[in-house]
């Protein structure tokens, strides 16, 4: 029999998993396993989960629900290798806010970054050819950075400028980057990729000289390393350029064609996107007010 804690060991410790996602995740199972870590996980009901989670309340309503959603993706886990027949919290509703805790509502729900971190970001990534290549593509194509690093060098057409992912679900997308991302891009790959791989984005081994597919861990670090240097980009994840990607096409394209690009099994998950953030909302109302109050000063006079 598999216990709980085998199955978080397992899950923590597959592949392709980011060190910085890694160690979000590990937090948020660590108490539930020190609850319920040597219990066969087939004996483990949805009431049992019900009521751990229940005594999280002393969490903020986002940190519960991401610890819920981590404990979901731990149980699916097991659904997927077999190790369970069913998810025992599928479907199970989310915390509602504690008015009593001054908890509200927020439709703050989608983590992008706006123009100011976006300037500083390409201007801390110029100092790594390879990463800044990465970031581009990322932020102009909204691909999964697992996508890009399993891409190879020949799947690329550097002259329509598109490349065909295997995204979630084993399901192919194509992604189309810009004129920008192209510039980063053939500089890389003409001054700085390693040959002796196939893959597009490689690493070589200072010590072997071995030249192998840069792997996610190694661009990770690369990441908390340049961003490190900024406190406008304090937070900032490299899954947020997706997200940004996103939000900045909401109302340019049909949310199916958008959808499309995202590779959403779900429209529901598209739509989140519409649900544009407090903050954003504002951004461009101050933006209206100071071109209409222009024009119409200009028509006064």
């Amino acid at each position: 029999m598999v216990t709980l804690a085998q199955l978080a060991t397992e899950f923590l410790e597959r592949p392709g998993l980011a060190k910085s996602t890694r160690r979000s995740y590990e937090t948020a199972l660590i108490p539930l396993l020190t609850f319920h870590g040597r219990k066969p996980v087939e004996i483990i009901s949805r009431q049992v989960i019900c009521d751990y989670l229940q005594s999280l309340e002393h969490l903020s309503i986002n940190t519960h629900h991401r610890h819920q959603a981590i404990i979901q993706s731990l149980f699916n886990y097991g659904v997927a290798f077999g190790y369970l027949k069913s998810n025992p919290i599928a479907g199970l509703a989310r915390r509602k806010p504690l008015l009593e805790k001054g908890e509200h509502g927020t439709d703050e729900v989608i983590r992008y970054l706006n123009h100011l971190q976006l300037v500083e970001l390409y201007k801390v990534v110029s100092q790594d050819v390879r990463l800044h290549a990465i970031v581009r593509l990322l932020h102009r194509t909204g691909a999964r950075i697992g996508e890009v690093l399993a891409l190879d060098l020949e799947q690329v057409d550097t002259i329509v400028r598109k490349f065909q992912v295997v995204g979630k679900g084993n399901k192919q997308r194509w992604c189309f980057y810009s004129e920008d991302a192209a510039q980063v891009l053939d500089k890389y790959i003409k001054y700085y990729r390693d040959t002796g791989s196939t893959a597009l984005f490689t690493a070589r081994n200072p010590f072997t000289q071995e030249v192998t597919r840069l792997s996610d861990r190694r661009v990770d670090s690369n990441w908390c390393d340049l961003t490190a240097q900024s406190f406008v980009l304090k937070g900032a994840r490299l899954h947020d350029l997706r997200h940004t990607f996103a939000t900045e096409r909401v109302g340019l394209m049909s949310i199916e064609e958008l959808r499309a690009l995202m590779g959403h099994e779900k429209i529901q998950t598209t739509l989140r996107y519409q649900k544009v953030t407090s903050l954003r909302a504002e951004v461009v109302a101050q933006k209206a007010l100071k071109i209409l109050t222009s024009a119409e000063s200009e028509i006064s006079y």
